[in-house]
């Protein structure tokens, strides 16, 4: 008698998925992906052909600290990261991933947003060159990791617990199973208190007043009113 098919052949579930982007938009990746890189090395070769120990300070920490932030915006002058959820092999996928790599620096090295922190009201000023929305007397506990932060809009008299993750992106499935960016501003309105370690995602809006507990966890494109959540359908 026969073996089973089924004995021959692996089950459907250990096939892997389709790599989703094409070789092209590998290529393009595979070359943004060097730009962090890139832009180290600039600023090392520049900082070596200024005289002066005080000159080649200030190449360095304005080649580090001011060269992406500018560089952000005029991206988003040009084509604004327009918020959805998007395919992986399209121009809005790419466009937010060369976004994503100029600010990649911060998210490798985190003391360098860490001594921002320590001068009250300049890490708020520097995210504000990125193009985020920032009120007056924020507080940012240390530990605090924000990732696209043109994408972060925050009112007045905020404040961030130990380890706060704002995430303006994820790269998940959606509705119909499919593996999409999702990309929308993090909105936090006046006096809001956020709990340490919370991780606030894509599109998330938190309303005013609002105190998310330690560890919360908020899903793509939910708001947070009178204590409770709402996911309401992810645009396209």
């Amino acid at each position: 008698m026969p073996e089973s098919s089924s004995a021959e052949s692996p089950s459907a579930s250990a096939i892997p998925s389709p790599v989703p982007w094409s070789p092209s938009v590998q290529l393009a990746m595979l070359l943004i992906n060097a730009l962090p890189f890139l832009h180290v090395v600039v600023v090392i070769a520049a900082a070596a052909l200024v005289p002066g120990v005080w000159a080649k300070a200030v190449v360095i920490l304005g080649g580090i600290y001011l060269v992406p932030p500018f560089c952000v915006r005029a991206l988003c002058a040009w084509r604004p990261i327009r918020p959805g959820s998007h395919a992986l092999k399209s121009p809005d996928f790419l466009h937010w991933w060369l976004s994503a790599q100029a600010q990649v620096l911060f998210c490798r090295f985190p003391f360098l947003e860490e001594a921002l922190r320590m001068v009250p009201g300049l890490y708020s000023g520097w995210l504000r060159l990125w193009g985020a929305q920032i009120g007056r007397f924020t507080y940012w506990a240390p530990g605090v990791v924000i990732l696209d932060r043109s994408l972060v809009e925050i009112g007045d008299n905020v404040v961030f617990g130990a380890g706060v993750r704002i995430n303006p992106h994820v790269i998940a499935e959606d509705d119909a199973g499919v593996v999409r960016l999702h990309v929308a501003p993090v909105q936090i309105a006046n006096r809001c208190r956020i709990g340490g370690y919370a991780l606030l995602t894509a599109g998330t809006v938190v309303e005013p007043g609002q105190t998310l507990k330690a560890f919360t966890l908020s899903p793509p494109f939910t708001t947070w009113r009178t204590g409770k959540r709402a996911r309401p359908a992810i645009p396209h």
